[in-house]
């Protein structure tokens, strides 16, 4: 299934795509996509829904983030061997873990905000993993069972504000519109290999970004079972897992994202988000 969120911001109703290319509205079977929803009696419910039967939602209605209720947006860093090349960094011998602030969520095509005092505002198409059941010291081999599904994330970062200021990578990471989540929570049952992946982003119609998962460090099933060893993992939760070659800050000279551009991406089978590039009022 293709679960979704459509409506304007902070009013969002659940949703579905259906197979005919149709959003189909789920308001009153489910309050939203998150919390119970995401279990796999949750999810085995809603697959028992005719979606044909669901009432259609205006195609120009819309998208927010895929799912609901997020209490921790985990991002791990330097998760592409190739990515840490360019950022003339090693690739680290434990996953590295950051947080990104729940209040940079936004919908996967709503604008991307450079804030006040940014002069490198940067991309990054990463593939998202959105948990679906409570998870505290699982083993790898029972991790993706505590998987609800999959989506395109963008975690837009400020470079400076990241890595030339003091502090941790936080502030460079967590500012409004900096984690578009979307357009659907792919649910697992239909994503076959998680770690074979084709991913892309361009800026302007130009191809910036073209990798695969195949080339992250530490895949999915590993990453949640490590997270797990350090905090339990609620439903709604989302892990970001890195980004393949291509970003900004590795372009030779860097470039950076102004007001004006047009930034694209997708992920093989997740859907595809667009941005426009504004300056924050």
């Amino acid at each position: 299934m293709k679960l979704l969120r459509h409506g304007t911001a902070g009013s969002e109703k659940p949703g579905l795509l259906h197979t005919d290319g149709t959003i189909r509205d789920l308001t009153g079977l489910v309050p939203d996509i998150g919390g119970g929803v995401l279990s796999d009696p949750g999810l085995a419910m809603l697959r028992g829904v005719d979606a044909g039967a669901l009432p259609v939602v205006d195609a120009s209605t819309r998208l927010g983030p895929c799912v609901a209720g997020t209490g921790k947006f985990i991002c791990i860093g330097l998760n592409y061997a190739d990515h840490a090349a360019e950022s003339g960094m090693a690739v680290p011998p434990e996953p590295v873990i950051f947080m990104k602030a729940t209040s940079a969520i936004c919908g996967p095509n709503d604008p991307i905000i450079i804030p006040r005092g940014s002069q490198k505002t940067d991309w990054e198409v990463e593939l998202a993993v959105i948990i679906g059941t409570r998870a505290k010291y699982v083993s790898e081999a029972d991790a993706m069972a505590h998987v609800a599904g999959f989506a395109v994330a963008n975690d837009v970062s400020e470079r400076a504000f990241q890595a030339e200021r003091a502090g941790q990578w936080t502030k460079g990471k967590s500012c409004d519109n900096f984690g578009q989540i979307g357009p659907w929570l792919v649910t697992r049952d239909e994503v076959a290999n998680p770690q074979a992946l084709d991913m892309w982003l361009t800026v302007n119609g130009e191809k910036m970004q073209n990798g695969s998962t195949r080339t992250m460090v530490y895949g999915v099933a590993h990453l949640v079972s490590y997270l797990s060893q350090f905090m339990t993992l609620h439903p709604g939760d989302v892990i970001s897992t890195g980004t393949p070659p291509g970003v900004g800050l590795g372009q030779k000279p860097p470039r950076y994202l102004k007001a004006g551009d047009v930034v694209e991406l997708g992920i093989a089978g997740l859907g595809q988000q667009r941005q426009d590039v504004i300056a924050d009022s």
